[in-house]
């Protein structure tokens, strides 16, 4: 490994996980904490944010942050770190079954009642001035608090969300107090969460025409209702997307100079003055860094393993392609691209009817990802043998030794202990995680260990198919780097295609072609990273150990970590 490509990786580790800390903490005028406190479901999980002049005798605003859906209180950071520079104290929190949170997902009111009374209980917060934020889900979250306490806030702020969906309280003129409703021109959730099957157009419907007491269309950037009645009502609509007002500085801009008009800002500051996008941009390239460090690690491994004699039971003898006819070969790779795509919607969505979330696989998303890991390896696995009937899979990188495959799955768990390792101490030193907007790595609870341990198996099984069907019929007369890099663009590519196909519809004024698949759409973006990255693993591995176990076994412990503490539980655990 080149020292160039060490340097570069520990510069983007190290260098942004201390910017993301000093943005994150305001250069230390910031303290940030985390906290925990209980709910009616267990122990919930939130990051505390705390400006220096905030103290007993002289307590500041209080804001109530919460992340959507599938999220974690991380993603809130863009509202906090700004929040927090203006003086306000911030709680973003877990909801129930996310992130650090006891599950079940929905319970208890998302976490919300819980989190506002714990907010309310800080010595060093005003309760006279007290604010709810949230994005998605998030604003069902602090609308069942306010419903829980409807005198504990005095302003609200929904981002990409709405009143009157999935259990939370119907808006009205009067309900929620002081509103401002964010609401992005290329939204994806317009139709479940206003009725409008076009974004813009959720202006004319019955619904937000009924929260601003309006008869009708309702106008942009217009106040409705009387501060001190607390029936203000305001829209604004940044030109982005639903998960893109976490990167939206006109988004965030908003709820600041919401809530620094409505409860008065300790530190006021421009709405155009923000720093949280360089906290965003750190993390981001200490993800990238965090990536690097995987082919370091299995570079570094190789030498010292073949010194001590270890890596003859990693490595076979130099390995050849299966013979296949070219017919053969053109379908499988448009199988590789096409067959994930094409089920990517309808295997998840069955998912949810015949693998529902349970005692034993506990994550619903999780559940819809096995499913269509499972298909996928299937088909892929039936082409694959259709392919090459008749050819011998001797010297392929298939048929290998029991030792190789033991050999190999350990120095996949080296490498992915070593990478867990550094995010563990990432987190408890910095208190930042790895992400970049939708995509993020952080560590693992206890709860989430033990579901780690049961869905790994199962990915298991479609990293070994993809990794059969990626490499064995494959040239190999490619230079590392070239089939790396070809191998990337191929397991991203589709995903690529799907999102162009439905966003192009979308920000022309539209709806997305598929329009009843709005979340799944958005996940689909973290395909793109994560499936080049798989790609990277594999060829990498596949090129020094002429086999497809060391990268397959590698890519299922990464992925399954980054599923299972990424998403939600929205069951009990057998265990718990």
């Amino acid at each position: 490994m080149r020292t160039s490509f060490i340097i570069t990786t520990l510069v983007l580790i190290l260098g942004g996980i201390t910017v993301a800390n000093l943005v994150q903490t305001n250069s230390g005028d910031v303290a940030v904490s985390d906290v925990r406190f209980n709910s009616d479901v267990g122990e919930l999980s939130a990051l505390l944010y705390r400006p220096s002049s905030a103290n007993k005798d002289a307590p500041a605003p209080g804001i109530l942050a919460v992340h959507g859906y599938i999220n974690s209180r991380e993603t809130q950071s863009g509202f906090a770190i700004e929040f927090a520079r203006r003086g306000f104290v911030v709680l973003a929190l877990d909801q129930t079954g996310h992130g650090y949170s006891a599950p079940p997902a929905f319970a208890a009111g998302f976490g919300g009642p819980a989190a506002l009374k714990y907010l309310r209980e800080l010595p060093f917060v005003d309760i006279e001035r007290i604010g709810l934020e949230g994005h998605s889900m998030g604003g069902w979250t602090v609308q069942m608090a306010a419903a829980a306490m409807p005198d504990a806030y005095h302003a609200m702020v929904l981002q990409g969300s709405s009143t009157g969906t999935f259990g939370a309280p119907e808006g009205t003129p009067t309900s929620p107090r002081n509103l401002l409703l964010v609401f992005s021109l290329f939204d994806e959730f317009s139709q479940l969460m206003w009725g409008a099957d076009v974004p813009a157009e959720i202006v004319s419907t019955q619904k937000l025409k009924t929260l601003f007491g309006t008869s009708e269309s309702v106008v942009p950037g217009k106040r409705y209702g009387d501060l001190n009645a607390g029936t203000l009502r305001k829209l604004t609509m940044p030109p982005v997307t639903h998960p893109g007002d976490h990167l939206s500085r006109a988004a965030i801009g908003d709820a600041m100079d919401w809530f620094a008009d409505l409860l008065g800002s300790p530190h006021p500051m421009t709405s155009d003055n923000q720093t949280w996008y360089w906290k965003e941009l750190a993390t981001g390239a200490a993800l990238i860094g965090l990536a690097m460090l995987t082919f370091i690690l299995i570079g570094a491994a190789m030498p010292k393993l073949n010194k001590n004699g270890f890596f003859s039971l990693v490595q076979t003898p130099t390995s050849k392609p299966i013979v296949t006819t070219r017919s053969m070969q053109r379908l499988s790779l448009a199988a590789t691209i096409c067959v994930p795509i094409i089920l990517f919607f309808p295997v998840q969505t069955l998912a949810n009817l015949v693998l529902p979330a349970s005692s034993f696989l506990p994550q619903q998303i999780t559940n819809g990802f096995l499913m269509w890991a499972i298909s996928v390896a299937a088909i892929s696995l039936l082409i694959l043998y259709f392919s090459t009937r008749g050819q011998s899979f001797e010297g392929s990188g298939l048929i290998v030794k029991r030792r190789t495959i033991a050999g190999s799955m350990l120095l996949a768990i080296a490498c992915f202990a070593a990478l867990y390792v550094v995010v563990l101490a990432t987190e408890t030193i910095a208190l930042v995680d790895f992400r970049f907007w939708v995509v993020a790595l952080k560590r693992m609870s206890g709860i989430q260990v033990r579901m780690f341990l049961i869905y790994l198996p199962f990915f298991t099984v479609f990293f070994l198919a993809l990794s059969a069907s990626l490499h064995l019929t494959a040239n190999r007369t490619l230079p590392l780097r070239t089939a790396m890099w070809r191998n990337a663009l191929l397991l991203s590519s589709g995903y690529i295609a799907l999102l162009v196909a439905q966003y192009v519809p979308l920000v022309s004024g539209g709806s997305m072609l598929i329009a009843s698949q709005p979340l799944l759409t958005i996940v689909a973006f973290q395909f793109i990273p994560l499936m080049a990255f798989v790609a990277l693993v594999s060829t990498y591995c596949f090129y020094r150990t002429n086999n497809i176990y060391t990268g397959a076994f590698l890519n299922s412990l990464v992925i399954t970590w980054y599923m299972v503490a990424g998403t939600a539980t929205q069951a009990v655990p057998f265990w718990l």
